[in-house]
């Protein structure tokens, strides 16, 4: 059942989680084999060292290659090493000999007391390394195949570090082998750390004692990574490093943590912020999971927009590593995670803002460097370092959010000063005297670093500078659809301009832009502040905007109940407005709401106020013929769409004016006509916005284009804003859905967007939703919802989208007997061809009257072969397929028609229609090509029917045969596969992969 939810597709999807760290390793093939091939090489290497970053898989890497010596028939040993291990000299080297003692002694038990294990603990009690050093070698002369694993030995003492580097492998037992696992921050094993700066003196007893501490500290650590150099020296070893993990291994391992296919935008997200370091991937995809960040639809994970990147726990490995070097490392990397894009200077400003003296700060440079936390950059042809980067950007992420907000305003502080100076402009606020010129590094953001830190900086900073530097960069990076900061830097501006006016103005800019990313919270927060109590000095067209602004992200946050209160007077009627801003809502409002009648009496009463300006009229004249068209007459719509764009009108406005156009053209089926509008008005395809393109990708046929756009479309909880015809990405995609067999999964999806109180019509979801009715034979359902939308448009004078209705209704009633009621419902549907200047209607009417009257009736082979020529010349794959099959089974053109339809349903993946026209070829005695593919299609098509949790009796509805050709096809399915049950199918049709027992 979890699978099972893992992969619907359902409004706002469904919550991921982590599964896991257990499976198989990624990317370390090559590693593998290596390490492997030395294991089982008689000759191979005794000693194997394996080293890498914090977190990326050493121990994980170990374990599986123990795991397979294991099952080899290797005996494996483990001692893993544990921070504080260093201060207890030769403790490693006793616990190796202990455990290789005891297993001596289990695998012969007659044999006399140890002798090695006797002889290492007073070794240790007496600090004899040469004693222990003999015990040691006693003990790895084992007399059967060993493998003893060490891991995190750089937590281990020096001494017995030295004692193993010191061994004669070739003189122990051949049979007996190491794998020993070691951090590795340095760039290369060969060249021993520098000695570390002496900390500086401290003000008190306590400071000094701690520095000691930190001193004594710092020198076992030393000594030990000499120790673990000189052991990757020895002779016998053969040392292992692992590197990051590159794009392609990322997405397969969050692929496997999430059990989906990842989005394109969350595999970005991940590796930039982990570097391909396994470990941090896991961290990142435990928090987001856990905050409900990540959604699932369909088998696919995708980041909800806007997420932040997550805070790391205190008990996380990257924050404990970073803790445990205490002062003044902490300090010092919670300042550069602000400062360190401007490179080599920030050691400068961070001395100046924290206090710190430069040998504080170096020191603590230093000291992270030692310890992997930052990567020192080089510089070029051998000059000094450019400065210094955190290794894990995910870490610098969660040590900057620990900062107080005063503390981040005091460091944001000084690198803008030294920005602004670097400029050649004089630096004010919290700028120095001496404050050096600065740049940002290549590897920083330059595009967001200054706008953030002026934003965080706030009144530290010239207000009226910041004000202007941050409202031109949100400019700049509208729409800003990934949340980079054009919200924060509007957000910071408000909170610098003290006069009422033109902060209001910044807020109206900010919410418009929330609302072009899709934080429609922010947006509709923003208009409300505006519209309840404006500034004094407003315009009437900043008013008329934000009351625009309130009622579209009230849409977009789909809160009906709000928007039935804002399509009455009495709503607006408290509100300092002047009126083209609440005519203009009002409107909008109902328009929202689909209360086509009720608008354009509204526009009628309000003319003279709405052409008042060159915004508004445009505006509420595409509303009026919207709602013309909806209510039965597209003239003054048709008009709209050939009337020259307004003169000097935004672009954005004009941009959604021709958006909202396209969408009503799309929404009837019109694809030439949408492509005409696209031409006329010179705006490329991939401008469009996601729901738009959806709706043109799906009227193409590009339906594997279309799916992706619905799927994260749907995630971001559905977007219903395609006026009218707020349901139209649903039923759509419910629509692709059930062509292509996944019956299910299409009702599911139509449930999912039911039950908006107070909202638009549902009629539109009513038509796929019966016909997922019908697919499965249950007509009298069918025929309940079909009534039930038709009277709901009905109630309010829509016609829009009652062609398909009717159309479906008729031959719902065919296809139960009911002769007269169907030729009523063909009636109804003629009266809309002659009302509607639309193709789909006149074809849906040509199609559905032959069903209806018989393909025997006078004029039958006319209508189709008229359908056949307005199929083709509309256009649309999968229409033309259907239309193609209609003609053919009729016999109103040559049976080879079929086959055109049959390329034209693979084409669009309609792989229960592929099934269906197969099945007429057979009729026909025509031959269907490819018979290898066509037997694993018709079985794919009856795992997918499977997974979808069908019956036989429904499948053989659906697949059009009787339930013991079902039971006969399962059965050879079975036998061609070797699975032996429904779940095992269900499984491997989840999981993606091929329909046999094994995955093979």
């Amino acid at each position: 059942m979890a699978a099972r939810r893992d992969t619907e597709l359902v409004f706002g999807g469904t919550s991921a989680r982590f599964h896991g760290t257990g499976e198989g390793l990624l990317g370390r093939e090559s590693e593998s084999r290596e390490v492997d091939d030395g294991l089982r090489d008689p000759t191979g290497p005794g000693l194997v060292l394996v080293r890498g970053e914090r977190g990326v898989g050493r121990s994980a890497f170990v374990r599986a290659a123990a795991e397979r010596l294991r099952a080899e028939g290797v005996a494996v040993l483990s001692v893993t090493c544990v921070p504080d291990d260093g201060e207890r000299p030769l403790l490693l080297a006793l616990r190796l000999v202990m455990a290789l003692e005891e297993h001596r002694t289990a695998a012969a038990r007659h044999r006399p007391a140890p002798k090695p294990a006797v002889a290492a603990l007073p070794a240790v009690q007496e600090g004899d390394s040469t004693a222990m050093a003999e015990a040691l070698a006693a003990a790895l002369a084992q007399p059967t195949r060993t493998a003893v694993v060490v891991d995190d030995a750089q937590h281990a003492d020096a001494e017995s570090l030295a004692l193993l580097g010191g061994v004669d492998f070739e003189r122990v037992s051949p049979g007996t082998r190491l794998l020993v696992t070691a951090v590795r921050h340095t760039a290369s094993d060969s060249t021993s750390r520098p000695p570390r700066p002496s900390p500086p003196d401290g003000t008190s007893r306590s400071d000094r004692a701690n520095r000691t501490d930190q001193a004594d500290q710092a020198d076992r650590s030393n000594r030990t990574d000499l120790a673990v150099e000189r052991l990757a020296r020895n002779r016998a070893a053969h040392t292992i490093v692992l590197p990051r993990l590159g794009s392609e291994d990322v997405t397969a391992l969050v692929a496997r943590r999430l059990r989906a296919v990842p989005d394109a935008g969350l595999v970005r997200r991940v590796h930039r912020l982990s570097r391909g370091i396994p470990g941090v991937v896991d961290a990142l995809l435990v928090e987001w999971a856990g905050q409900d960040a990540i959604r699932m639809a369909d088998g696919h994970a995708f980041l909800g927009a806007g997420t932040p990147a997550p805070v790391l726990p205190d008990g996380d490995r990257y924050v404990l590593a970073l803790r445990s070097l205490g002062e003044p490392c902490w300090t010092v990397a919670s300042a550069l995670s602000v400062l360190w894009p401007l490179g080599r200077p920030a050691a400068a400003l961070l001395a100046a803002s924290t206090g710190l003296s430069a040998t504080a700060v170096g020191h603590g440079i230093r000291g992270l460097v030692d310890e992997g936390i930052v990567d020192e950059l080089p510089g070029q042809d051998g000059a000094a370092s450019r400065g210094w980067t955190f290794r894990v950007p995910l870490l610098a992420h969660a040590v900057r959010e620990r900062l107080g907000p005063l503390e981040r305003g005091r460091l944001s502080a000084a690198a803008v000063g030294a920005l602004w100076a670097g400029g050649g402009a004089a630096a004010t606020g919290a700028a120095h005297d001496d404050t050096p010129a600065v740049a940002i590094l290549d590897e920083a953001d330059a595009e967001t670093y200054l706008p953030d830190r002026i934003a965080e900086a706030g009144i530290l900073v010239d207000p009226e500078r910041a004000v202007a530097e941050l409202t031109v960069a949100a400019r700049a990076l509208y729409p800003d659809l990934d949340r980079r900061g054009m919200l924060r830097w509007y957000l910071g501006a408000v909170r610098l301009i003290e006069e009422p006016s033109a902060r209001d103005l910044t807020v109206l800019r900010c919410g418009q832009a929330a609302y072009g990313c899709g934080d429609y919270p922010t947006a509709r927060a923003a208009a409300e502040g505006i519209v309840s109590a404006p500034a004094e000095g407003l315009d009437p067209l900043t008013l008329y905007e934000a009351a625009t602004l309130l009622v579209a992200s009230a849409g977009a946050e789909k809160d009906w109940p709000a928007l039935s209160r804002m399509g009455a007077a009495s709503w607006w009627d408290g509100l300092p407005l002047p009126a083209v801003a609440t005519v203009s809502g009002r409107v909008q409002a109902l328009w929202q709401l689909e209360k086509w009648r009720e608008a354009l009496t509204l526009l009628s009463q309000t003319e003279p106020i709405w052409q008042t300006t060159p915004d508004s009229h445009a505006l509420l004249e595409l509303f009026g013929g919207v709602a013309e068209l909806v209510l039965g007459r597209p003239d003054r719509f048709m008009r709209v769409l050939t009337t020259p764009e307004v003169p000097d009108l935004p672009h954005s406005k004009a941009f959604a004016m021709v958006i909202a156009q396209l969408d009503v053209l799309l929404g009837t089926g019109d694809l030439r006509r949408a492509r005409a509008l696209l031409a006329t008005r010179g705006l490329a395809v991939e401008l469009l916005p996601p729901c738009s393109l959806f709706l043109l990708r799906h009227l193409e046929g590009r339906w594997d284009e279309a799916l992706p756009l619905a799927r994260r479309l749907l995630v971001d909880d559905g977007l219903l804003n395609v006026i009218p015809g707020h349901h139209l990405i649903p039923a759509r995609t419910a629509a692709v859905l059930l062509a292509r067999g996944r019956v299910t999964s299409a009702g599911r999806l139509i449930g999912s967007a039911r039950g908006q109180v107070d909202g638009p019509l549902e009629h539109i979801l009513d038509h796929t939703d019966a016909e997922v009715l019908r697919t499965v034979g249950d007509l009298g359902r069918a025929e309940e919802i079909l009534r039930r939308g038709l009277s709901a448009a009905d109630d309010r004078g829509s016609v829009y989208g009652t062609d398909e209705l009717w159309a479906s209704l008729a031959e719902v009633h065919a296809e139960a007997g009911h002769t007269r009621e169907a030729v009523a419902c063909l009636e109804r549907l003629e009266r809309l061809v002659e009302r509607m200047d639309s193709g789909r209607t006149r074809l849906l009417y040509l199609l559905t009257s032959v069903r209806v009257l018989r393909p025997d009736a006078p004029d039958s082979r006319g209508r189709l072969l008229e359908a056949v020529g307005l199929a083709r010349e509309r256009g649309q794959i999968f229409e033309t397929a259907v239309t193609l099959t209609a003609a053919a089974r009729a016999n109103a053109g040559p049976a080879a028609l079929l086959h055109e339809a049959y390329e034209l349903f693979g084409e669009t993946g309609a792989a229960l229609w592929r099934f269906r026209t197969r099945a007429a070829m057979r009729e026909t005695g025509l031959v269907v090509p490819g018979r290898k593919r066509a037997t694993a299609e018709n079985e794919h098509l009856l795992a997918t029917l499977l997974a979808e949790g069908l019956t036989n009796r429904q499948i053989a509805n659906v697949l059009r045969l009787s339930e013991d050709a079902v039971a006969n096809r399962l059965s050879r399915l079975f036998a061609r596969t070797g699975m032996r049950s429904r779940t095992e199918v269900v499984t491997a049709v989840l999981a993606g992969g091929p329909l046999t027992a094994d995955g093979r």
